[in-house]
């Protein structure tokens, strides 16, 4: 397999139009398309990230629970690069985002923080 990057991730909200608002005018993602799909009652949105990777963000009727802190088995998170983690973290507190302090990566010795998305999806800050 020649894997080329990622092209997208895949996100279902438990609230459509809450979603939306935060990944296009808090986190400010550019809508590539949005659809409804009337036969499975959900919409689709395609948001584009630099580097031209995209969330696709999900409604359903009625989904059910997930875990969501950063250990729960399955998919972690979804880091977003930032050039500067201390300020992207205060901007998103200002806009009343839940976030987390900032933190030194271990490993790497970088800066980086979490924080959640309207159904308490754990997202990343990375320092790049």
């Amino acid at each position: 397999m020649e894997c080329l990057g990622i092209h997208h991730v895949a996100i279902i909200a438990s609230d459509y139009p809450r979603a939306k608002r935060f990944y296009t005018e808090t986190l400010g993602l550019a809508v590539i398309a949005e659809q409804y799909r009337a036969e499975r009652r959900s919409y689709k949105l395609d948001l584009a990230l630099p580097g031209g990777s995209r969330i696709e963000l999900f409604s359903f009727p009625e989904p059910p629970a997930r875990s969501s802190w950063p250990e729960a088995t399955g998919l972690r998170h979804l880091a977003f690069a930032v050039r500067d983690v201390a300020a992207t973290l205060a901007e998103l507190s200002a806009k009343g985002v839940r976030t987390e302090e900032l933190r030194v990566d271990e490993v790497t010795g970088k800066p980086m923080a979490f924080f959640f998305d309207p159904d308490d999806l754990p997202l990343e800050l990375y320092q790049v």
